[in-house]
């Protein structure tokens, strides 16, 4: 069976480090980009035509590479606005022949990736994008094809880069660095191309919430009871009432309007079930979940999908609720200055930010460890770093978060801060040590390449075996056509 692939280009950081270290970011699996697929679908009209090379780049086995494939995906990251190597089309063709071998070593090995984990990928990657432009019918009409296409059309893709990351896996799982390799590793960068840092900082808070009192929960309550009275009684439509009323900034223009999933664990289970419950056109009694009240209404629903509207109703928060909150904080903050709980303890144990209970209480980067710069920070954390040092925890400090619309009271722990400086093993050992591992894994990788790739029946296009270096390595002993 021949299949058709779509790739992806990495992030253009893994380009531009690459300078400084050509060989980091030898390893990229390329993968299916269901951005590349709508945006590409969607080219019409006046609008940016689709690239169309119709030819082979290369075949592996029965898969087949094809040079469309490259020159869209490269075209969509135009669109993007990322950087592009010259060598971009060479870098794509080298890591999608290597995914394909590395795939069918899988299925010679036996790796197991189940039809679940297929589906749960494609789901994951299907619901990020409704979330994105708002309803599944607004992607449908960016993509040009229905949500079932747009997955099917990814299913074999997305098989095939979690059979390639499961060899990959299996083959440089187990490798190690110790220090003395990263200081060899460190030792051969020229002095001349150490990359500059700006300060990086470790920032920690612990979050609780304020209750409202059972009089304005109540009130909330009794205002969401009016608007269903509203419905019931025709005078009002419910997308009217979500205009008007909701305090949900994510739905409030769309009339409440969310289309959502039975099985998405990102949805309060509380909402969920509610919304499950209802029949077309049904709307729910008063619903309590962890972002306040709520009436639903079912607009449509399809097995394990549902497209339903609701509204938002946030009890408000008196000074007396929030000093209640600033007064256990203090209590709190008092015991890690004493050491009587150290921060991590008392994020465990206090806090009242979900992400924080998976996540850890520390913010992260772009890069997803625990340093992270200040452009990373929102301003009120910002400002209250200015007065604090090292080591140093604020006093609990009132306010809003914007995700879930609701105030808040914090402390916030400066855990370390960097000045700017040039990469060194003291400041950077945990990202010369990653490196070091990067380059000590691509070693294995190589080795790995050369034992079984002829044991794979690989054929390039003579302008790709003529014109990409990087590609030499499969040529070996192999066809162009």
């Amino acid at each position: 069976m021949l299949i058709q692939i779509e790739t992806v280009l990495p992030p253009a950081d893994a380009f531009t480090f690459g300078v400084i270290y050509p060989f980091m970011k030898r390893y990229f699996l390329i993968s299916l980009s269901i951005l590349s697929v709508l945006a590409i679908s969607a080219q019409s009209g006046t609008e940016a035509k689709k690239i169309v090379a119709d030819k082979i780049a290369a075949v592996v086995g029965d898969r087949i590479i094809m040079y469309s494939d490259i020159k869209n995906t490269i075209a969509d990251y135009v669109r993007q606005g990322a950087q592009i190597p010259e060598d971009a089309e060479c870098q794509i063709l080298d890591q999608a022949i290597l995914s394909k071998v590395l795939m069918q070593q899988a299925e010679k090995d036996s790796l197991p990736v189940t039809d679940e984990e297929v589906e749960g990928d494609l789901e994951l990657r299907v619901r990020e994008f409704v979330r994105m432009y708002g309803t599944e019918k607004a992607v449908e009409e960016l993509a040009g094809k229905s949500i079932y296409q747009i997955k099917e059309d990814a299913r074999e893709s997305v098989k095939e880069k979690k059979l390639a990351e499961a060899e990959q896996k299996k083959i440089v799982d187990n490798i190690k660095i110790t220090p003395a390799e990263a200081k060899v590793f460190f030792d051969r960068i020229p002095k001349d191309s150490l990359p500059f840092f700006e300060s990086e900082l470790e920032v920690g808070q612990i979050v609780v919430y304020p209750r409202a009192s059972r009089d304005l929960e109540q009130y909330v309550v009794d205002e969401l009871n009016h608007y269903k009275q509203m419905l019931d009684s025709k005078t009002s439509t419910f997308e009217q009432l979500a205009k008007l009323y909701s305090q949900d900034p994510g739905s409030k223009d769309r009339g409440g309007e969310y289309e959502i999933n039975r099985k998405d664990k990102s949805w309060d289970a509380s909402f969920t079930a509610a919304a499950f419950r209802l029949k077309d056109g049904e709307v729910s009694p008063v619903v309590k979940t962890k972002f306040g009240y709520h009436i639903i209404q079912m607009v449509q629903r399809n097995g394990d999908e549902a497209v339903i509207r609701h509204i938002l109703r946030i009890p408000p928060i008196t000074d007396e609720e929030t000093n209640a909150s600033i007064s256990k904080l203090d209590s709190v903050r008092a015991k890690i200055i004493a050491g009587t709980l150290n921060f991590n303890q008392a994020a465990l144990r206090y806090t009242e930010d979900d992400q924080a209970k998976f996540a850890g209480p520390f913010f992260t980067g772009r890069d997803g460890s625990t340093y992270v710069t200040i452009d990373e920070l929102d301003k009120e954390i910002v400002a209250m770093l200015g007065k604090l040092k090292v080591g140093e925890i604020s006093a609990p400090t009132p306010f809003t978060d914007e995700q879930r619309s609701k105030k808040g009271v914090r402390i916030v722990y400066l855990k370390s801060r960097s000045e700017p400086h040039r990469m060194n093993l003291k400041d950077d050992y945990n990202k010369i040590a990653q490196h070091a591992l990067d380059e000590k894994k691509a070693k294995a990788m190589d080795k790995w390449v050369v034992a079984h790739l002829p044991a794979y029946y690989i054929m390039i296009a003579d302008d790709f075996a003529a014109t990409c270096p990087s590609v030499q390595k499969y040529k070996a002993d192999k066809k162009a056509f």
